[in-house]
């Protein structure tokens, strides 16, 4: 019962396969696939892997933007965080962790909504905008 939310979740190589399989989710979901369409992927699979591992307990750093740095002048509407955040749980399901699990690692997710969301909308598959910068 002692062990960590990372060593539940089976450590970074689990977390990696969770996380491929997550982008891999979303690359496919049409209500959120528009605004990654200037990001590198691999980038950014290996930030979330570190940042999950992180937040987790695990010995990761994350290295990456704050998060309203990073989403800045995406446009992201709560409707298309919400598509994330379903996406993100049917991928849990299909790995099969625990509820218990899935509620604190959705807790993480959650906290950064405010930090993510520029367009109160249940609008989703909106464009990423053409001035969105996206990280070097």
């Amino acid at each position: 019962m002692g062990s960590s939310l990372y060593e539940r979740l089976g450590g970074k190589d689990s977390i990696a396969a969770v996380v491929e399989g997550f982008s891999g989710r979303v690359g496919k979901d049409d209500r959120i696939n528009q605004k990654f369409g200037r990001t590198n992927i691999t980038r950014l699979r290996g930030m979330l892997i570190d940042q999950i591992c992180e937040v987790t307990g695990g010995p990761c750093v994350y290295t990456g933007r704050e998060m309203k740095e990073a989403h800045a002048g995406m446009g992201v509407t709560g409707g298309e965080f919400d598509a994330m955040v379903e996406d993100l749980v049917s991928t849990l399901d299909e790995f099969k962790v625990a509820k218990e699990d899935q509620r604190q690692v959705l807790r993480f997710f959650e906290s950064l909504r405010g930090e993510v969301i520029e367009v109160e909308s249940a609008e989703t598959g909106t464009a990423l905008p053409d001035t969105f910068q996206a990280a070097p």
